[in-house]
C-alpha cells in the first residue's frame, strides 16, 4: 500500500518554517478561543459547515481553531493545507472527487466526507508558511472574489496574532526579569553599602579615638585588634565580590592535584573553630584517616569554608555542626546543623548570586548572599553537585558530591583510593 505521505509536497523553507513555529510556541492540542474566533468568522464569512486554523510542523498539523470539527490533530496528509504552505497562495478545490490528487484523501472518503476546500496560507513576517486558515464543505462550491480577500486577509491576521501573542510574551519576562533585576541590584547594594559601611565607620571611629592620644597602651592595643578585625572584614569582602565575577566570567584558576580530602576538611573546620566558640557551637568532624582525590586545594577548601561560616552564622547557641566526610566512587561532604532552616519556597534561590534568605534579613545576619553561590560554582568546577535538605526550625543538610574528583583522578589514585575502601 502506498504511503499517503509519500505524496505530500514538502516546503523548500521545511527546517526553517518549523524553527520558527517552534520559537513562536504555537502548538497545543487544546484549541485557543482566538483561532477559534478565526474559524467561526471564517466559517460565517464563507458560508461553510466546517472551517480550520492549522498549524503544521514536521510529523502533522493542529487545528488550533475550529468550526465541524472535533479531531484536534491530524496527519499532513489529513487536509489539503500541506499544499497550501507549499504554494503560499490560496487554494480553492471546487470538487475534491475530481481533482486526482484527493481522491484517497481521508477527510474526503471518510468523516467529514469534505467536496470543497479553500485555504489561506498564515505567512509570517519571517516569510515562512505555518500554516493555512480554511473552510470546507460537504457538497462542491465555490467562494466569490470578496470571500477570497476575506480569508486571506483572517490567514494574515492570524500570523498577525501569533506574532503579537509571542512578543507579548517575551516582553513581559523581560520586564519580569528587568524588575527581578532592579530588585536584586538595589537589595545587592543595600548589602554591600551596609557590609562596607558598619566596619568602615568602626575603623574610622576608633582611629579617632587613637588619634586623641588619651588611651593607655592596653586600650589602644584593643582597639588595633578591632581595626584590624573589620579591615580583614572588609577585604574578605571584597575578595568574594571578585571572586563572584571571576567564577561567573569563567576566569578563576582551576589547578587540580592530588589533595587529601579528609586533612582539606579538618583544616578548613579548624579554621572557623574560633567563631564556633564564640558561639557557643559544638563542632565534630567524623571523616576517614585519609582520602586521596584529585581537587583543587585552595578552591574546595574556600568553598567548604562559605558552607561552614553559614552553618555558624544561622545555628543558636548550643546548636551542634557536624561534618561528614565519606569517600567512594563519589567522594561526598556533608555539613549538618541544627540551625533557624531555610522555608521551602527559598530552598530554590539560595544557591543565586547576592540571594540572601528573609531570616538572614528579618535576624540581621550578616553577609552578601554570594557564600552558598561562591560554593556552587567551586563544586561545578569539580563536575560536582550541590544538595540542600531544610526545614524551618530543623537545620539544615548541604551535601556536596564530587564525582570528579574520582573519575578523573590518575589512575594509580583510583587505585589506591579503591584498596582503602576495601580495607
Amino acid at each position: 500500500m502506498e504511503d499517503p505521505m509519500a505524496s505530500i509536497p514538502i516546503p523548500v523553507d521545511e527546517a526553517e518554517r518549523v524553527a520558527e513555529l517552534a520559537t513562536l510556541q504555537s502548538l497545543t492540542t487544546v484549541p485557543e478561543p482566538d483561532f477559534n474566533a478565526v474559524a467561526r468568522l471564517a466559517a460565517t464569512v464563507c458560508q461553510t459547515p466546517l472551517a480550520l486554523v492549522t498549524l503544521i510542523d514536521g510529523e502533522g498539523q493542529d487545528y488550533k481553531g475550529r468550526v465541524g470539527v472535533t479531531a484536534t490533530r491530524g496527519g499532513r496528509e489529513a487536509t489539503a493545507c500541506s499544499y497550501v504552505i507549499c504554494s503560499r497562495e490560496v487554494l480553492e478545490i471546487p470538487d475534491a472527487l475530481a481533482d486526482e490528487r484527493f481522491l484517497e484523501n481521508p477527510w474526503v472518503t471518510g468523516e467529514p466526507y469534505v467536496r470543497f476546500y479553500c485555504g489561506a496560507p498564515i505567512v509570517t513576517s519571517h516569510d515562512h508558511a505555518l500554516g493555512a486558515v480554511c473552510v470546507m464543505d460537504h457538497t462542491p462550491g465555490r467562494l466569490t472574489g470578496d470571500q477570497h480577500e476575506a480569508l486571506t486577509t483572517l490567514a494574515a491576521a492570524t500570523a498577525g496574532l501569533m506574532e503579537a501573542r509571542y512578543y507579548t510574551q517575551r516582553a513581559d519576562e523581560i520586564i519580569t526579569r528587568l524588575k527581578e533585576t532592579e530588585e536584586l541590584k538595589n537589595q545587592f547594594l543595600s548589602t554591600v553599602n551596609h557590609e562596607l559601611r558598619t566596619p568602615l565607620t568602626s575603623i574610622s571611629s576608633y582611629l579617632q579615638l587613637i588619634q586623641d592620644d588619651e588611651l593607655d597602651e592596653v586600650t589602644e592595643q584593643k582597639f588595633l585588634r578591632v581595626i584590624e578585625r573589620n579591615s580583614q572584614r572588609i577585604l574578605t569582602l571584597i575578595d568574594d565580590l571578585l571572586l563572584v565575577a571571576s567564577l561567573n566570567a569563567r576566569t578563576v584558576t582551576h589547578r587540580p592535584s592530588e589533595v587529601d580530602l579528609a586533612e582539606l576538611v579538618r583544616r578548613a573546620v579548624e579554621k572557623v573553630m574560633p567563631a564556633a566558640r564564640e558561639c557557643h557551637l559544638i563542632v565534630a568532624v567524623h571523616a576517614p584517616a585519609s582520602l586521596r582525590v584529585w581537587a583543587d586545594a585552595a578552591g574546595l577548601e574556600h568553598a567548604l569554608a562559605q558552607v561552614l561560616d553559614n552553618a555558624i552564622k544561622f545555628t543558636a547557641p548550643g546548636g551542634s555542626v557536624v561534618v561528614i566526610v565519606e569517600g567512594g566512587p563519589v567522594p561526598t561532604i556533608e555539613v549538618r546543623d541544627t540551625g533557624i532552616g531555610i522555608a521551602p519556597a527559598e530552598l530554590e534561590h539560595v544557591l543565586e548570586d547576592f540571594y540572601r534568605g528573609s531570616q538572614a534579613e528579618e535576624r540581621a545576619i550578616g553577609g552578601t548572599g554570594v557564600g552558598l553561590s561562591i560554593t556552587n560554582k567551586i563544586v561545578q568546577l569539580h563536575s560536582g553537585q550541590v544538595h540542600i535538605d531544610s526545614r524551618p526550625g530543623h537545620g539544615t543538610r548541604v551535601r556536596i558530591s564530587l564525582p570528579g574528583t574520582a573519575g578523573d583522578a590518575p589512575p594509580e589514585l583510583t587505585r589506591r583510593n579503591g584498596r582503602a575502601a576495601r580495607r
